[in-house]
């Protein structure tokens, strides 16, 4: 496997135990609904957070938030549509963002709530 894709698993990893740790119920990782594939799907309370995980080895092009196009914005929007009508839920919909940037040997994580909307 390609060391991009190693950090990115890892990733994901590190955003599933976060959100465990923060009281989030893991509904789904790694959806799949069409063309789009959304990272987590998590629920806390009545809100199902919906959380793309971006990672990065360092921030030298930048915030890793910044790599999510409009494109894929729209792709997720639809497939988490579906995953709540398929799943007959009565819930609010949240967007959220986790950033992981490799600092050293440590990971920092930044959780970004309501990062994008759907329209």
């Amino acid at each position: 496997m390609a060391n991009h894709n190693e950090l990115g698993k890892r990733g994901e990893q590190l955003a599933v135990n976060f959100l465990l740790k923060n009281k989030y119920e893991i509904l789904a990782q790694n959806y799949v609904f069409q063309k789009a594939e959304v990272d987590i799907i998590a629920k806390k309370g009545d809100v199902l957070a919906v959380v793309e995980v971006k990672t990065r080895s360092s921030k030298d092009f930048g915030n890793p938030q910044v790599f999510l196009k409009p494109k894929q914005i729209q792709r997720i929007i639809k497939a988490v549509d579906e995953f709540v009508k398929s799943n007959t839920l009565d819930v609010e919909v949240r967007f959220d963002i986790i950033a992981i940037v490799k600092n050293g040997k440590q990971f920092d994580i930044e959780h970004l709530e309501n990062a994008f909307y759907h329209f």
